[in-house]
């Protein structure tokens, strides 16, 4: 790669972006750093170019397209990578990034390696196109496709514990600052410190939503939640348990010495190249103390409304809702439902120079540029009531309130809302109806739920059917009846269930949102007067056109989106 690096420079020279001078800084820098590296590198790091600069001459140059891995909308298919064995793409510094019309797409660092493709062909008899990317990028993502040849596996991490006599020291919360570089000499090779990593890393390419560390009666279980289904994986023995957990506090910025609270943290780490944050609870139990490490993803909240799985005609109530001048728009659903991801990117469709908008979260989990974000801190007084009224003073468009948990919240959000203001909220209810009843049973008034509510929207997620392994099924008879629809009709249908495969997690890759969105009029602000029963509230809803949870999934199964099971165990029928 050192004759490819030297190439580079003289086309850089060439093109007049590289003066000698800078050549010459280049390599005094490479000596002043004590690296072997080429003049290419000491340009790198005296900043006269950047890789992505080199990568986007070196595509003029060549006619090729560029990939950028952290661009990329979508992790490399796993059916893609199997394509190349790994010892292959390290030997030739290449990855293999899309599949299509029997063509191979690998990214190179090189594109006058035309060898290296003519080896690839060979070895695959297909069609292979070169696309470049830069040469730190390539290696992470072998790296991280296929892993480092020198890792270490938890096994052997496992082992050179109990081979050690390696704790972790439960000191004062300043050895905090050793994880953020500001002071320390924490030694990173020591073995619970790479366990915790390994743990970290393994529910990121797992697609992991949360990670449990759940200490029991006689063993130390870790859980990976996965397309929101809880699966365990292979656990450290019982003695590592206070080790591990006091690394992940220590990471999470907690006191080490308290093991008597529950505490909250946040971790952020690196992997592949790519900032992940984490949000850490910590809880004590009998048998020790319980973490929960959420993994949040940033991409997943910048959705745009139509990639949440709506359908065009919700899609449209949605649209609708979303650009009332005022009102409140309620989302309701149990935990991990996907409310945060809906209304973050209701915000942001509506984020616009001509609109403020402030939101009042516990915690703020995720920073969305161009929008006013407070964090709820009940330690000071800073509650969603206390934060709202402060809102109100700051003149804004709209308003998002992380969620209504008591009446003087819920009434300073209607009142906000009769003033002119779009407000946004959540409930935990199950079901869209529901929310209005929960709202007087906190203690709001009915004539000023009926005057602000626009609109509820109920959700939940379901696994997504692997488009890899989904094969035809015929429905069982409990599954019928479950269904509550003849055989007749369902005849008109075809359903699909995931055998599993490489792919997939049992024959589910992703999830997708499945909605009931309920418009209020003034038929059910009638019987908000009369404080009729949610059931009362659901026929009318149903009458009004609201298509229920249970609808929306099958209609989703009958597309072959998800499976029956699936829209069965997530959601139920409610009369």
């Amino acid at each position: 790669m050192i004759e490819a690096d030297d190439f580079i420079v003289d086309m850089l020279v060439a093109r007049g972006l590289v003066t000698e001078e800078q050549i010459e800084a280049a390599k005094a820098k490479l000596q002043e750093e004590y690296s072997d590296g080429t003049v290419l590198d000491g340009l790198y790091l005296t900043k006269v170019v950047t890789e992505q600069d080199v990568v986007q001459i070196l595509a003029v140059e060549y006619g090729m397209d560029v990939y950028n891995f952290d661009d990329a909308a979508d992790r490399v298919a796993q059916e893609v990578v199997d394509m190349i064995p790994g010892e292959v793409a390290r030997r030739y510094t290449i990855m293999p990034v899309t599949m299509a019309g029997g063509i191979l797409r690998v990214a190179m660092a090189d594109p006058a390696d035309l060898e290296s493709l003519d080896a690839i062909r060979y070895l695959l008899k297909m069609d292979v196109e070169g696309v470049v990317s830069s040469k730190k990028q390539i290696k992470q993502a072998i790296s991280y496709y296929y892993g480092d040849v020198n890792a270490d596996t938890a096994d052997q991490i496992m082992t050179e514990l109990t081979e050690t006599t390696t704790d972790l020291t439960v000191g004062t919360t300043s050895d905090v600052t050793t994880e953020t570089g500001e002071g320390g000499d924490e030694d990173d090779s020591a073995p619970v410190i790479r366990l915790v990593s390994l743990l970290i890393l393994e529910a990121f390419r797992t697609r992991a939503s949360d990670i449990h560390l759940e200490p029991m009666e006689k063993r130390f279980r870790i859980r990976y939640r996965i397309d929101g289904v809880l699966s365990e994986v292979e656990s450290p023995p019982k003695y590592m348990q206070n080790q591990i957990i006091s690394r992940v506090k220590l990471m999470a910025g907690m006191d080490l010495s308290e093991h008597r609270i529950p505490q909250d943290g946040r971790i952020r780490f690196s992997a592949m190249g790519r900032e992940l944050d984490l949000r850490v609870s910590d809880v004590p139990t009998i048998y020790g103390e319980s973490i929960v490490m959420r993994i949040l993803d940033k991409s997943g909240v910048m959705l745009g409304i139509s990639e949440l799985g709506f359908y065009e005609d919700d899609q449209e109530l949605i649209q609708t809702i979303i650009n009332y001048p005022d009102g409140i728009f309620l989302v309701t659903g149990p935990t991990g439902s996907g409310k945060t991801t809906s209304l973050y990117s209701f915000l942001h469709a509506l984020n616009q120079p001509t609109r403020k908008i402030i939101t009042a979260e516990d915690p703020v989990e995720y920073e969305l540029s161009g929008i006013n974000q407070v964090q709820i801190m009940t330690e000071i007084n800073m509650t969603f009531a206390n934060a709202l009224r402060a809102m109100l003073r700051q003149a804004p468009n709209i308003i998002m309130v992380g969620e209504i948990r008591d009446s003087e919240t819920g009434e300073i959000a209607v009142n906000a809302s009769l003033t002119g203001h779009l407000v946004f909220s959540t409930l935990h209810t199950n079901d869209a109806p529901s929310a209005i009843t929960r709202l007087m049973d906190m203690g709001v008034k009915p004539f000023l739920v009926a005057s602000s509510l626009r609109a509820i929207m109920a959700q939940r997620l379901l696994r997504r059917l692997c488009k890899n392994c989904g094969e035809e099924v015929t429905l069982s008879d409990q599954q019928i009846e479950m269904l509550n629809m003849s055989r007749e009709k369902l005849a008109e249908y075809t359903f699909k269930m995931g055998k599993g495969c490489s792919e997939c997690k049992k024959g589910y890759r992703g999830r997708i949102g499945v909605y009931e969105i309920f418009i209020l009029d003034e038929s059910v602000h009638n019987l908000i007067y009369q404080r009729a029963d949610a059931s009362v509230i659901r026929r009318r809803a149903m009458q009004l056109g609201m298509r229920t949870l249970r609808e929306d999934g099958f209609r989703k199964a009958a597309a072959g989106i998800t499976t029956i099971p699936e829209v069965l165990r997530i959601t139920m029928e409610r009369t």
